[in-house]
């Protein structure tokens, strides 16, 4: 996998920096990237989803009042904005004063108002946590991607529960999906009664007036989406801290 991935980056990264035209940008990539941005390359993105696709490293923005930013990864699928930021313990906590306090307020806020999902990895939890980035990765590429109801054989309401469960993570009820779908609570069962016979849910919690369900793990490992060469495995996790520009 190790040599796997140096290769995918290494290949990956030099078709940027000749792709890319703007000076600034590309001083930077040729600069290279952040310790704490490769490692979660490297140890969370790559194992999961196989490749570096739709990756934009170094990603140039212009702000609200015309100056430059640059986003650690940029997940673009389509035209998507998707902004991944690698924060290091000691850069972003212990070390932040208050003018870089108010700049990071303030590009973050710039960039939500832009349109951008914005996921923020810590450094401490590429460590300690792999599980979960693994999880919040797969959430945040679920945003970007739409279920083909012809392909898979579903309507909208499945495809829309499934995204949901994607976006979501956590377990919910047949209640909880039919106020999000705005149907009854009996449709609401009979969709996920279905898509649990299909294999793409699960039941989380069998409880008999508090049935939970979830996605199933086939669904996770697969995509269970219109997701290009996207294809989902396991992850592990080694700690890295990423430097300041």
């Amino acid at each position: 996998m190790a040599e796997d991935f140096d290769k995918a980056y290494r290949q990956w990264l030099e078709r940027q920096i000749g792709e890319e035209h703007g000076v600034r940008r590309k001083e930077l990539l040729q600069r290279g990237l952040g310790h704490g941005t490769i490692e979660f390359l490297a140890q969370i993105w790559f194992p999961t989803f196989g490749n570096l696709d739709d990756l934009h490293a170094e990603w140039e923005v212009r702000d609200y009042h015309g100056g430059y930013r640059y986003i650690d990864l940029a997940y673009r699928p389509g035209g998507a904005k998707g902004a991944i930021e690698i924060q290091g313990y000691g850069s972003h906590a212990r070390d932040l004063d208050t003018r870089r306090f108010k700049d990071l307020c303030w590009r973050h806020s710039l960039l939500g108002l832009d349109g951008w999902t914005l996921l923020h990895v810590a450094y401490l939890s590429i460590r300690e946590e792999p599980e979960r980035c693994r999880q919040l990765v797969l959430a945040f590429v679920g945003r970007f991607l739409s279920f083909d109801p012809a392909a898979d054989g579903m309507n909208w309401p499945e495809e829309e529960t499934l995204r949901h469960a994607r976006r979501l993570m956590v377990p919910f009820s047949a209640g909880e999906l039919a106020r999000h779908l705005r149907v009854t609570d009996r449709h609401a069962r009979l969709i996920l009664k279905t898509l649990a016979e299909s294999n793409r849910m699960e039941i989380a919690n069998d409880k008999q007036r508090y049935r939970t369900y979830r996605l199933a793990a086939s669904v996770w490992k697969t995509g269970g989406a219109s997701a290009g060469s996207l294809t989902q495995r396991t992850a592990a996790a080694i700690p890295a801290e990423k430097g300041q520009r």
